[in-house]
This record gives structure tokens, sequence and C-alpha cells, in this order.
């Protein structure tokens, strides 16, 4: 885990995949840093490497935390069409996403990566599939653990309170210092809403926003929820 690594709860995370590039994926980080200062709401935007460059020069990275899609652990030298995790840093990158259904890694893969990006300083966000998955990768420490059962992803279908109840316990039991951010299947605000009243640090989209017609107007429905479901829930418990 990156220790001085800072970010506000509750966030935002927005995932283009490779839906988005080039002008129109610098357009959305734009539009996404003014939500994030309305509504005070910081967002993770991890996207791809060859964007990283021309995006973080572009944002106010206080409020626009720009993270890779992937990092491998290898070191300065070989390594052909691979990662490197300095180069991530140059570019501009402050965290790295990693284990996505779409890009797994085995569990000694991902402790290998987490520990190159706490030695260049980058933060590290790690999804998990299953509650067993979750378990295993709470033990090494990263900073935000993506909680998604890969059934759901992109599905318009959430994960149950059960489920995000279960997790957010889990990790907690671990390692109270990790983020919980259990997502997947997430297409409206109301989702957002009910991930973060359930005590989640973080709710976010990819596809759904990605193929939006709108794809800011989305956003900001999603990030306003946050904000709204936060700042309930804190109040509940004064």
């Amino acid at each position: 885990m990156l220790k001085n690594y800072k970010i506000s709860e509750p966030f935002f995370e927005y995932g283009p995949k490779c839906y988005m590039y080039g002008e129109t994926l610098v357009k959305m980080a734009k539009g996404l840093e003014k939500l994030a200062k309305k509504y005070k709401v910081d967002v993770v935007l991890d996207i791809p490497d060859t964007e990283i460059f021309n995006v973080a020069k572009h944002v106010d990275t206080r409020y626009v935390h720009v993270y890779s899609q992937h990092m491998d652990s290898i070191p300065v030298g070989r390594g052909m069409g691979r990662t490197l995790p300095e180069a991530l840093k140059e570019a501009g990158a402050v965290g790295v996403m990693l284990n996505h259904a779409e890009h797994k890694l085995t569990i000694d893969e991902i402790k290998e990566a987490i520990k190159r990006a706490d030695e260049v300083g980058l933060a590290t966000m790690v999804c998990a599939d299953s509650v067993e998955e979750v378990k295993q990768i709470a033990k090494l420490g990263p900073n935000i653990l993506v909680a998604e059962p890969s059934e759901l992803i992109g599905t318009g279908k959430p994960a149950d309170k059960k489920y995000v109840d279960e997790v957010i316990k889990v990790i907690k039991k671990i390692n109270k210092d990790i983020k919980p951010f259990p997502s997947a299947g997430i297409s409206k605000g109301e989702d957002c809403y009910n991930i973060i009243k359930a005590g989640a640090s973080a709710s976010g989209c990819s596809s759904a926003i990605a193929k939006a017609k709108e794809p800011l107007k989305l956003a900001e429905e999603m990030i306003s929820a946050v904000r709204r479901a936060y700042d309930e829930r804190v109040n509940a418990k004064k």
C-alpha cells in the first residue's frame, strides 16, 4: 500500500476501457474535473497507457487521479511489449488498476505488482471477482479494493446489498486502511447511491458511461448520487 497516497471520500471511478481515446478522452477528463470540483468528489480515471501523458497534462490531478489500466512488475531493462512502472509514473499516472476481469493476474503477479507500484510511488486499485479473492487480495494491502463479480460486469445489474455488506466487512477486518469499492453492473445514479449508502468508499462505472449518448450527463447523475448518499450516511451517524 502506498502510504502517502491521499484521495478524499467519497470518490468516483470511471474506466473508459478502450472506448475513448485522443481528444474525446481529453474532453471527457476535463468534464469530469468540473464535476469533481462541483460535487467535491475526487475522480479516479483509469485509461490506456497511450493516453496518460496527454490527459494528465490537461487536468488538475488534485481532483482527477489518472491511473493506468494495467502494470507489469518488471524492472528497468528488458521487457519488450510490457508496461514499466517507472514509465507510467513519468507519464503522469498517480496509480494503477490491477487484475480487472478483462486482464486477470495470478495472486503472485498481483503481489509483485503492488510491491513495484509502492516502490515507484503509484497507488494500487486491485479488482477481485469473488469473496475468496477479496480476502486474498486484501492481505496484499492495495490502496483500493474493487470487489466486482465478473458475471455482473457490463450487465447493468449491480451486486445486491448482502454482497456489498459482506465484502466491506471482510476488507475492513483484514485491513481497515484499504478503501472498499464494491462494483460491477453500475448503470445509473441510483446504483451508485445504494453502494455508497451501504458503506462503500466509492462507486464507479465503465461501459454504461462510455456507451451513453451523453457520457458526461450520465457521469454527473452518478457523481451527484455519490455525494448525496455519502452526506446522508455521515449525517445519519451524528
